[in-house]
């Protein structure tokens, strides 16, 4: 008898639906699995039929033949297991057959019967209801990132024998049910730190205001114990919340790299990530063998935070180029493309030398002649091009630190980053791809950012005396621009370039090598 139930495929971050189709005929006991399935579908047979055995169901003892289609797509991953599964109980006429094609079902077995979760399942979810199925069967694991779809019927079982119960009417599953808004809106501000935190350090919190104001990418140079990291941790609190739309797109990419808690249904908070320096390129950007999206796609909508940036690896910070200029990541394999997004913004911080003291106020620095020059052209000039704002961080001093006066809060800095922000998207209305100032592409920065004679002659002398290169004459453009939405101010005026340019202090011909 043929009997064909629902599953899907994930690339990138979509999915494709796949039919199974089960055949069992007559003949000598024989287990046949096409439809070019990788080794973890290939395993699901022995699994199948001891979760099948366990809870006192008939393994067929014929002839079983399953395709996988369409068939000139690769099938990778163990959750075919609870489809393949139910597809052979209602062809071996254990189960009944009448609303099988009305839901997709996916889920990895355990050999007693029980449900794994999966990877992927919004995106799963999604198409599914584009596809027109009634509901969607999976692992209770999943159910509430898969709920989060509406006009979709989505039910979490914890074994099969609830699903063979619930095809024959022996039982009713209880539908998981997530109100979308009210899940986004109660935790879009639960952050766990705040700038509150910071004693001093009120330049480099202004030159992480502006960076966040404008979508920024940053480097923090200074000495071990300057306060870089904790600086960096607590840019997400400012930027601007989530909007509903990003929420999606940020939880389907940690759905698909199956990142996403039990109890949550929504990635509600801007990401952070902080990869060590021991990263590999793939696992950066994304990739492999079966790929997946890397730290830098994990990012998406938030914050990739690089710590001692000269000790990743060459490659590593190279691959990081093209992906931070157009915002995705593209994959290409022999068989098959996919694209993963990453609009971020890079935040990186770094020792000035390998000792950690040069041009410290108070300890000397130890490093030979020459090292220090040779531990900041560790850092090449084009990824250096993509970085807007360079911050030179001090020591805190004892008087600061001490001191009873209390710091600005997140929140209000925050506000003042989301009046800029919306300056910027009405600017750019009629561009939906771009959010922010750091977006804007050479031909729209002499469009928007219009300085007069004076604040020309400026820019060329401070060029000429600082010996700033000529790709630091965009980037000052764009965060003076940003300066100015700060301060609420519809021209750039000479205050705005100059605290621009100071923060270009580290461009400086032969900086980077």
């Amino acid at each position: 008898m043929l009997v064909k139930t629902f599953g899907s495929a994930v690339y990138g971050i979509q999915a494709i639906t796949i039919t199974v189709e089960v055949n069992i005929s007559g003949g000598k006991l024989a287990y046949f699995l096409v439809g070019l399935p990788d080794n973890a579908v290939r395993e699901s047979m022995p699994r199948i039929e001891s979760a099948l055995q366990t809870n006192g169901y008939r393994m067929p003892r014929q002839r079983i033949v399953v395709n996988l289609a369409p068939a000139d797509i690769k099938k990778e991953g163990s959750s075919y297991d609870l489809t393949i599964a139910t597809a052979i109980l209602a062809s071996s006429g254990q189960i009944e057959t009448e609303s099988l094609e009305k839901y997709l079902i996916m889920g990895e077995l355990s050999l007693d019967g029980s449900l794994q979760p999966i990877k992927g399942a919004l995106p799963i979810a999604i198409q599914a209801r584009k596809d027109g199925f009634k509901g969607f069967i999976l692992p209770k694991q999943n159910a509430r990132e898969a709920a989060i779809v509406n006009d979709l019927e989505v039910y979490g079982v914890e074994s099969i024998k609830e699903v063979a119960d619930f095809f024959n009417g022996a039982t009713q599953l209880e539908r998981e049910i997530v109100n979308t808004r009210e899940e986004f809106y109660d935790s879009l501000s639960n952050y766990d730190s705040d700038f509150s935190d910071v004693k001093g350090q009120e330049n480099i919190k202004r030159a992480l205001e502006i960076a966040a104001a404008g979508g920024h990418n940053v480097i923090l140079i200074g000495p071990p114990g300057a306060g870089k990291t904790m600086l960096a941790k607590r840019l997400p609190t400012i930027l601007p919340p989530l909007s509903l739309h990003e929420s999606l797109e940020t939880t389907k990419i940690h759905s698909v790299a199956g990142k996403l808690s039990t109890k949550d249904a929504l990635v509600t908070i801007r990401p952070y990530r902080s990869p060590h320096h021991t990263i590999s390129d793939v696992a950066l950007v994304g990739g492999g063998g079966n790929p997946q999206p890397g730290e830098i796609s994990l990012a998406h909508n938030g914050v990739l935070f690089l710590d001692e940036l000269p000790e990743f690896k060459r490659s590593v910070l190279e691959v990081m180029r093209q992906p931070l200029e157009e915002r995705r990541v593209t994959i290409s394999r022999a068989r098959l493309t996919v694209e993963y997004p990453c609009s971020i913004m890079l935040i990186t911080s770094m020792n000035p030398c390998p000792c950690g003291y040069y041009n410290h106020p108070e300890k000397e620095c130890t490093c030979p002649p020459g090292a220090v020059q040779k531990y900041l052209s560790k850092i090449s000039g084009p990824l250096l091009d993509r970085i807007d704002l360079h911050v030179e961080v001090t020591p805190v001093n004892f008087n600061e630190l001490t001191s009873d006066r209390p710091s600005e809060k997140s929140e209000v800095i925050r506000e003042r980053v989301i009046a800029a922000r919306e300056i910027q998207i009405a600017r750019f209305g009629n561009n939906p791809d771009l959010h922010a100032n750091a977006q804007m592409s050479p031909q729209m920065v002499r469009e928007v950012c219009v300085i007069d004679a004076a604040g020309q002659t400026l820019l060329k002398k401070a060029m000429e005396k600082l010996g700033l290169s000529a790709r630091a004459y965009d980037r000052i453009l764009k965060v003076s621009r940003t300066i100015a939405d700060l301060a609420g101010s519809e021209e750039i005026k000479l205050e705005h370039l100059a605290e621009a340019i100071h923060f270009r202090s580290l461009d400086r011909e032969g900086w980077a090598g």
